[in-house]
């Protein structure tokens, strides 16, 4: 299962920074996760200021 990121995204790029196999990237108009290279681990969920990952 992989995380994606919600709506709730401000685009402060935290989670990118602290995602191990650099799933994470900037979309259009929020983060978006890679779902093929997310390993599930949660480093992004725990670093958010928004709660905007989540399991999928």
């Amino acid at each position: 299962m992989a995380y994606r990121i919600t709506d709730k995204c401000i685009s402060c790029g935290v989670c990118e920074a602290e995602c191990p196999v650099n799933a994470i990237s900037q979309g259009e108009d929020k983060y978006v996760v890679d779902e093929n290279l997310c390993i599930d681990c949660g480093a992004c969920a725990s670093v958010c200021p928004v709660a905007a990952p989540e399991p999928k």
